[in-house]
């Protein structure tokens, strides 16, 4: 009785519990037969002996390695080891391999690993760590593939390799799981040297920065004769030498003496050259050099271009004689710099010093300054001067500088200014207002009248020379 009555009340709970473990049991068994039917059919479909797999590391080391650093790949990017089908070249991202467990180990720097080596070389190369050391490599050396992908996690060096034979040291992979019909060859890196940590003191940086010590270019040493030749000179920063190398690089060459080899030059020069710039432009206009010409140049004395009549003109399509020119104006400017206007970029620049629209950064035209003398190249100034100075009408103190601004944007604007100037539109013909000013001059008119006509005329020239100019432009768009 006693029995019946517990069946009474157990089995209506037990019975769903029971059913519902069994089933998840009976899906997990089923789905682990579906997995290894699958790999069974793709055997059927590669033979057995394609799948020879390897793994392969996807990304250099970045060198130096230093102990109790993170070991890195390139551009501070994780390591990536990826299984490999050698017959394809290709990722193998399917069946049990491809979510493998891995394990990272180092190997001895002279290990050959382009020969024909087997898994048993493998294991006669593994480096151990030193008796009393820590194990040599010290985080999670263990990884998962996934899609037949794997990512090193946080792994460092607990010892520098210097006490091995061969000073180096290699990164190996292997795979911990194994799989029937399926044999994967392990990975092995380069051999390079593992430092220790204080030695990241004295590491160079690549790429270097602007304000890094002149050391830590490459073979530059600290303390060197190098580093103290450049000192000597005031080099004390990788932006004060690629300043000395844009304005006088046979100066810089003469400083670093015979000592550097051309291929060392070389190698410092190309290091240097990788810092990244921020984006800044920088303009000077010499008061020695023609009135609108200026020089573009960037955070490292770098000419970038001139601005000659309005006109920006790159670097790259400059003559001999120009860019002789813009060196020297640098020059000049780096001893007079409150008079340097320093500008974001390029842009900017072109927008605020050259008064041109967002829309139109491609050309750029400086207003700010522009004047009747300014005109003089078009043979025009110079010959109303002259009829105003023979009517007496002209005079130093008569304010003849009319500046036309926004001339260059649209043609609403050259609507506005042929307004000004009594125009009722920017086709209208000019040569017909010069004729009727004249016939006006003929008049009997005197005092403020017969003044604001010559200003007018002043105003019609000046605008006809800015609107050239913007013609030239468009034409050569």
């Amino acid at each position: 009785m006693r029995l019946q009555t517990v069946k009474h009340f157990l089995e209506p709970v037990l019975e769903p519990l029971i059913r519902k473990v069994v089933k998840e049991e009976v899906e997990l068994a089923l789905g682990k037969h579906l997995a290894g039917f699958k790999w069974i059919c793709e055997q059927e479909i590669h033979p057995l002996e394609s799948r020879n797999l390897q793994l392969k590391f996807l990304n250099n080391l970045s060198l130096p390695v230093f102990t109790s650093a993170r070991v890195e790949g390139d551009e501070g990017q994780a390591i990536r080891v990826g299984l490999i089908d050698p017959s394809t070249g290709e990722i193998v991202s399917s069946g049990p391999a491809s979510s493998a467990k891995l394990e990272f180990f180092v190997v001895e720097g002279y290990f050959d690993k382009d020969s024909d080596w087997t898994a048993e070389d493998i294991r006669n190369n593994i480096v151990r760590e030193r008796a009393g050391k820590k194990p040599l490599l010290s985080g999670n050396v263990f990884a998962l593939l996934n899609d037949g992908i794997g990512v090193m996690d946080e792994m460092s060096f607990t010892d520098n390799s210097s006490w091995t034979r061969s000073r180096k040291f290699r990164l190996g992979v292997r795979m911990v799981d194994q799989f029937d019909f399926v044999k994967i060859r392990e990975a092995v890196t380069e051999s390079f040297v593992v430092r220790d940590h204080r030695g990241e003191l004295y590491r160079k940086h690549h790429p270097p920065s602007l304000f890094d010590e002149v050391w830590r270019l490459e073979k530059i040493g600290k303390d060197g004769a190098f580093h103290k030749r450049l000192h000597w000179s005031d080099i004390n920063t990788v932006k004060d030498f690629l300043t000395h190398f844009h304005l006088n690089s046979s100066k810089l060459r003469q400083i670093l003496g015979t000592g550097m080899s051309s291929k060392m030059w070389e190698i410092t020069l190309e290091h240097a050259r990788s810092c990244v710039l921020d984006s800044s432009v920088h303009v000077y206009q010499a008061p020695g050099f023609q009135k609108k010409t200026a020089v573009v140049f960037n955070v490292v004395a770098q000419v970038l271009g001139l601005l000659v009549d309005f006109q920006y003109i790159p670097a790259e399509k400059l003559s001999e004689i120009e860019k002789a020119q813009a060196e020297e104006m640098v020059t000049v400017a780096l001893s007079h710099l409150h008079e340097v206007r320093s500008y974001d970029d390029e842009i900017s620049m072109m927008r605020n010093f050259l008064n041109v629209p967002a829309s139109q950064t491609g050309v750029g035209i400086d207003y700010s300054g522009l004047s009747l003398t300014s005109l003089d190249g078009y043979g025009l100034v110079s010959s109303l001067r002259n009829t105003a100075e023979c009517s007496g009408q002209y005079s130093d103190d008569a304010d003849m500088e009319v500046i036309p601004q926004g001339l260059y944007e649209d043609d609403d604007n050259l609507w506005s200014c042929s307004q000004i100037l009594g125009l009722e539109e920017p086709q209208s013909d000019l040569q017909s207002a010069v004729d009727e000013f004249i016939s006006q001059n003929n008049a009997a008119s005197v005092g403020k009248a017969h003044s604001r006509r010559w200003t007018k005329l002043f105003s019609v020239t000046k605008w006809l020379s800015v609107f050239k100019n913007v013609t030239v432009r468009k034409n050569l768009k």
